[in-house]
């Protein structure tokens, strides 16, 4: 969002020792701009590697053990199997040839050094570069101290021109001319600015927060007030001014200048592990000094003094803070003694907004919820660990956890999930409804990873608790996970038996969502017992109930079912369109699982009329079944049986290299690439471009800069133009066309060349 200042020197360094090493660590204090010049190295590399470049922040990953998956949920390899999350980290890169930022390595040293090692150990042809306060130790590291930007040397008598050279006032002065319009470098305050670059030793952040200040103190005030501070820090030995001193000099400086308020709101704030909205903030922070209505303003404060950031993605803002700043924050809180009523609160407002989000869940706000429970992940997960520390045997931890099953599953976080619903079944062991619900929301997760047999013993436990409590719609859920985990065996018979009978309670106790899962699932084992007609007659029935409820979810994966049924009764065209679609709500949904199952469908249905299409339609599925750690064995012996045989009609059709050739054109691309593609003259259709572009020659000139695989920023460059002017650009052409993605700005351009 704001300009790179300077640093080639130092970018040209980083470079070469990316050169020379597979592990680069740039190393330095709190706030000398690590991450930024991680982002422009990552950026000027990304055409050298082969697969581009991945990035790994753990800035709000507090426990160690969750590291694999971090990287897991950044590498793209959504946890869907069993195995130990390394393992299929490694299996993922061993042929990739990318770089993988680590960005905020320091707090968790010893679990990065695992996961770096591990990476390095299986994949020959990756780069990675970490960020960290110090070393990790790896042999073969190369650590590159990235020191502070440059200054002007002491003296007086300066002129504009002779300082403006310098990177810390070159920063300096472009952040505070963001704050206040007018402000320039003259020659009047050439020294005074000079000066306050010096005492702030050049850390990009001190130079930030100080430029906010300008908005309400002239240069040489600023002067005044900063050196009284570190003076007092450092005895009056200015010379002696360590980096990490000077920081947290500054960031002293700033609480000092907050209000009570301010500071207050400051410390609680910390709990955020990372982005928050208002409501939030609200809830969490607004109690005894603090009232709720007055967190806004208090909110706004903080933002002008750039102790907390602002998110603009969507039309509801959301804040951030540095972690610096964060940490700094959670010390106030600790000695204000509030970190358990933070943490405590913190945990109750998250999981009272999955409560409302499970409950909404089958309505027209879906799509809204399925995006804000992704946003909100990071606080779903530390809020979940800490009430596993802290309270871990209260039915509110496994409420929570069994509340957030639709951000597990359609979400794509299963490993986070499973993780939390194992560790809360070993606490929460007293015969109640919340320990019966966290067993079949476990084995849900497990069946979709493959684990069958630990999920048959959670579904029978399941059961059995049902019965105890004389608990009739939580035995319906236990019957309607036994039915799927019937199906994947391939007993389907049973399973529909099962279903029914599971359906009629669940419908009893108007638990529409439940009936919808259940009900596609049911039109899957009923197509594979031979019961087409009453498949389609089962889709139906979702369909016409997801449509009055507003509901996607479901309804996408019932049209895949519908999609199969088609093909089994002969009408692929009918199959296509059902299949199309599912993909065209997965555009915003992004429920991988539905995504590659109905990819598979367009494979099969022109295996013999153009196998070169269906060979790169299974290389497009493949390629998300890659990203999500599993493939179609996993969900039964039927569709598995389906996919093999057209797999195997197109390789016959073509030879096993030409099908390998034409598949593995496809294994780099990314889901939404691959949802493009496989839309095919749907996609087409709704890019084709009209008599009269509604591009001006400009946007059309960088939309093809786009569609050659240009980032923005080496489209600005090309130009000679601003990052900003060519955002703002593509943001007009995206609005235009009515996309919602760059890939779709390639496509639309790939179809006017046509």
């Amino acid at each position: 969002m704001t300009s790179f200042i300077g640093r080639r020197r130092e970018l040209d360094a980083a470079r070469a020792c990316l050169q020379q090493a597979r592990l680069v660590s740039l190393v330095g204090p709190g706030g000398v701009g690590k991450t930024r010049l991680a982002e422009e190295l990552a950026v000027r590399s990304a055409r050298a590697f082969r697969d581009s470049v991945r990035w790994i922040d753990l800035a709000a990953v507090r426990d160690p053990d969750t590291v694999p998956s971090a990287a897991a949920a950044a590498l793209g390899v959504t946890d869907q199997s069993n195995r130990p999350v390394l393992d299929k980290l490694a299996e993922h890169t061993r042929n990739r040839h990318m770089l993988i930022v680590v960005d905020n390595c320091e707090h968790l040293l010893s679990a990065v050094i695992t996961l770096v090692t591990s990476l390095l150990a299986a994949a020959p042809e990756i780069r990675v570069v970490t960020t960290s306060r110090e070393p990790l130790g790896i042999a073969g590291e190369q650590t590159y101290l990235l020191p502070p930007l440059g200054t002007p040397p002491p003296g007086t008598g300066y002129r504009a021109v002779d300082i403006a050279p310098f990177e810390a006032v070159t920063l300096l002065v472009e952040r505070a001319h963001n704050t206040v319009s007018d402000f320039e470098l003259t020659d009047a305050n050439a020294d005074a600015i000079a000066q306050l670059c010096r005492s702030l030793d050049g850390i990009p952040l001190a130079v930030e927060l100080a430029a906010t200040r300008l908005r309400s103190l002239s240069p040489s005030q600023l002067v005044e007030r900063i050196d009284r501070r570190f003076a007092l820090l450092t005895g009056g030995n200015r010379s002696a001014l360590p980096r990490q001193q000077t920081l947290r000099a500054l960031i002293d400086w700033s609480y000092d200048l907050c209000s009570e308020d301010e500071r207050l709101l400051w410390a609680r704030l910390s709990v955020f592990p990372g982005s928050f909205d208002l409501e939030a903030a609200e809830a969490v922070c607004g109690f005894g000094a603090l009232p709720v209505d007055g967190i806004v303003d208090l909110l706004d404060r903080l933002v002008a003094k750039s102790l907390v950031g602002t998110e603009r993605a969507a039309e509801e803002l959301r804040y951030t803070q540095l972690m610096t700043v964060r940490e700094y924050g959670a010390e106030l809180a600790e000695r204000c003694g509030e970190t358990a009523e933070l943490y405590r609160r913190h945990r109750d407002h998250y999981a009272a907004r999955a409560a409302r989000a499970a409950q909404d869940w089958c309505g027209s706000t879906q799509r809204d919820i399925l995006t804000n429970l992704r946003i909100d992940h990071p606080n779903h997960i530390a809020a979940l660990d800490w009430s596993l520390r802290e309270e871990s045997s209260s039915p509110t931890t496994a409420e929570f956890a069994v509340a957030l099953r639709y951000h597990w599953i359609a979400g794509g976080n299963l490993a986070d999930g499973r993780t939390r619903l194992e560790r809360i079944l070993q606490h929460v062991t007293d015969p109640v409804r919340a320990r019966g619900d966290a067993l079949w929301v476990a084995a849900w997760i497990a069946l979709i990873q493959g684990d069958h047999d630990a999920a048959e013993r959670h579904l029978t436990e399941c059961r059995s608790l049902a019965g105890t409590l004389g608990d009739d719609h939580l035995g319906a859920h236990a019957d309607h996970w036994a039915a799927l985990h019937l199906l994947f065996r391939g007993r389907t018979t049973e399973a529909i038996g099962l279903y029914e009978s599971a359906i009629a309670v669940l419908r009893s106790h108007e638990d529409t969502a439940a009936v919808l899962t259940a009900s596609f699932q049911l039109a899957m084992a009923q197509i594979y017992d031979g019961h087409a007609d009453d498949a389609l007659a089962t889709c139906k029935t979702v369909l016409d109930l997801s449509e009055r409820h507003g509901e996607n979810w479901n309804r996408a994966y019932s049209l895949w079912v519908s999609s199969l049924v088609h093909l089994h009764q002969g009408a692929p065209g009918a199959g296509v369109d059902a299949a199309r679609a599912a993909l065209r709500i997965q555009r915003s949904y992004k429920d991988k699982i539905c995504t590659a199952l109905s990819i598979e469908v367009l494979a099969w249905t022109c295996a013999g009329s153009d196998p070169r299409m269906s060979a790169r339609l299974f290389g497009a599925a493949d390629a998300v079944w890659t990203r999500l750690g599993t493939d179609i064995s996993a969900f039964g012996p039927h569709v598995t049986d389906d996919s093999r045989t057209a797999r195997q009609r197109a390789v016959d059709a073509l030879g096993e290299a030409e099908f390998g050739k034409l598949a593995s054109a496809y294994a780099g691309t990314t889901i939404d690439e691959a949802v493009v593609f496989a839309l095919g003259e749907a996609a087409a259709e709704a890019t084709a471009p009209t008599s009269v572009s509604p591009l001006t020659k400009r946007e059309l000139e960088i939309a093809a800069l786009i569609a050659e695989g240009l980032s923005n920023r080496a489209v600005a460059e090309h130009l000679v133009i601003s990052p900003r002017t060519v955002d703002g650009h593509v943001e007009r052409i995206l609005a235009k066309l009515g996309f919602g993605s760059r890939t779709q700005i390639a496509a639309w351009v790939a179809a006017r060349a046509a």
